[in-house]
């Protein structure tokens, strides 16, 4: 049996911030909850998160996560204290303790397995993750043998200039053998200059004590400041774009682009300097995106272009031409071999196969057939200043420049507006419509 504890109670100053450190963003989740999906595979039969300050942010945060047990320490006052609290919480639990931080949200899943299934097999008592650092200033050294048996944990101030050239340093990360820690955390004492009770300390304290070197030291890397949390992104984004790139995905500047896991793509498909992928988005194949685009949480078909543009919370079908200086906001849905170009903006509206919304228009909670042609500076006047109101286009009809469409109204197939028109009336099948005044020349004005 399995569970797992996170330590998510720090305060986390000297990121100056009013959100919760474990709660700061990075790729599109938060520190905790990255740290929660890496281990969430391990299935365990408890999962407890450890919070202290702002622990009603924390927890509100997540709500959601299901099976979450939150544990509370307070005060915050060490590693050994916070896992301390979980003495009660686990009174008569059998198994292992993997013990993670909230604020080290690089690891990979495949190196907490490899550390589980190392600290079973060999029956060690604990099993700390370490990691060879090219600078290890500041960090514990952890000395063993050569089976990878732990002799002793140094702290950089009581090392010895010898035993500083040892670059092998403890990364905080333990599995342990959750009786045998249960029996020695209550001698855990605050002998130190920080006053604190570190968990650290337990493993002098049981017999047998192993290590595990994790192979990419940046996975282990904390997050204390707004530069690490800087280079943890630069990190994670680096890792996604190899993966993609591997899968089929052109970057032509990848250090210019971001993305978010939650992110899929299909072959063959083409992402231009200073592009940006949020939240959960699918890629078809062959689409091109950018130079210059926002896209969140959007599925796009095969074959899409979106140039200069943003695309939010929105459906794109194959083969549609977006931009340049689109925005699609939320519920647009966009059909086959459409074109939305030129500072145009769609919000909650279906536009039909084959429609063309090509300049400088709004289109709001419409209803656009197939074959639409929809003159430049169209607009719906959705809103009459209390709710909002549908617009219905029929099939193979067209607006002329610089109409005005004020819902609720309904325009049937094959009509025609003329230019300039504000209709405010429904249009039958086959008309053409024209809502405007009399053109009128007084001569000799000036």
């Amino acid at each position: 049996m399995l569970a797992v504890a996170i330590l998510a109670a720090g305060k986390g100053t000297r990121m100056k911030s009013c959100l919760p450190k474990v709660l700061q963003p990075l790729a599109g989740s938060t520190l905790v909850e990255r740290v929660l999906t890496s281990c969430s595979g391990l299935q365990p039969q408890r999962c407890l998160l450890i919070v202290g300050h702002q622990a009603q942010e924390v927890q509100q945060q997540l709500t959601d996560w299901q099976g979450l047990e939150f544990v509370v320490q307070q005060p915050q006052n060490g590693t050994g204290h916070a896992v301390q609290q979980v003495l009660p919480v686990l009174e008569g639990f059998d198994g292992e303790l993997l013990v993670l931080n909230g604020d080290v949200p690089l690891l990979r899943p495949s190196t907490i397995e490899h550390l589980v299934n190392e600290h079973r097999s060999s029956g060690a008592d604990v099993t700390l993750l370490t990691a060879r650092l090219a600078d290890p200033t500041g960090y514990g050294r952890v000395f063993s043998d050569q089976q990878g048996r732990v002799n002793s944990i140094v702290e950089h101030r009581d090392c010895s200039d010898e035993q500083r050239h040892n670059n092998l340093t403890n990364a905080g990360i333990y599995c342990f053998n959750w009786k045998k820690l249960a029996a020695v955390l209550p001698q855990l004492c605050s002998d130190n200059d920080q006053g604190e009770l570190y968990l650290t300390d337990t493993v002098a304290l049981l017999p047998i004590a192993m290590h595990v070197e994790v192979a990419d030291p940046d996975e282990v890397n904390g997050i204390n400041d707004r530069c690490q949390l800087a280079n943890c992104e630069a990190l994670l984004q680096e890792r996604l774009r190899n993966h993609w790139m591997k899968e089929g995905v052109t970057f032509t500047d990848p250090a210019s682009c971001t993305l978010s896991e939650d992110c899929q793509f299909g072959r063959d498909v083409v992402i231009e300097p200073q592009t940006h992928l949020r939240g959960c988005c699918n890629i078809g194949d062959g689409c091109q995106l950018g130079p210059g685009s926002l896209i969140e949480n959007a599925d796009l078909g095969h074959g899409v272009s979106v140039l200069h543009s943003v695309v939010r919370d929105a459906k794109v079908r194959n083969e549609v031409a977006i931009g340049p200086f689109s925005h699609l906001r939320p519920g647009a849905d966009i059909a086959d071999q459409c074109r939305i170009g030129n500072f145009v903006e769609i919000k909650k509206s279906q536009i039909g196969e084959g429609s063309k919304v090509n300049h400088l228009s709004y289109i709001g909670d419409a209803q656009l057939g197939r074959h639409v042609n929809v003159g430049a500076g169209t607009i719906t006047a959705n809103y009459d200043g209390v709710r909002k109101h549908l617009t219905v286009v029929g099939d193979n009809s067209k607006t002329g420049a610089n109409s005005v469409l004020v819902a609720p109204i309904v325009l049937g197939s094959n009509v025609t507006v003329g230019a300039g028109s504000t209709l405010t009336k429904d249009v039958p099948n086959g008309a053409l419509a024209l809502g405007r005044s009399k053109q009128l020349i007084k001569n000799g004005w000036q």
